[in-house]
């Protein structure tokens, strides 16, 4: 799995809007606006969520506790916060 280098994205403060898939066949994410991440784990008590926030922290390259979800808990359509 090679994830794109998202590390220009990462500057205090920004906000990321995300499209996010559960349940997919690989985990993977495509540059744009909204970024779109596809994740292997079920949209099942939060998994999902926490395996899309390791996933865009490992492609920004900071720690997954630096990125708070704002909006979209139980929605596709999610926005993170960098702290």
């Amino acid at each position: 799995m090679s994830l794109p280098d998202l590390s220009a994205l990462a500057v205090p403060g920004a906000k990321l809007a995300v499209r996010a898939t559960p349940r997919a066949k690989r985990e993977a994410i495509e540059a744009g606006d909204p970024l779109r991440i596809w994740v292997t784990a079920p949209a099942d008590q939060g998994r999902a969520n926490e395996a899309v926030r390791k996933l865009l922290a490992k492609a920004m390259g900071v720690a997954p506790t630096r990125l708070t979800l704002l909006r979209g808990q139980t929605a596709r359509d999610k926005l993170f916060q960098l702290d």
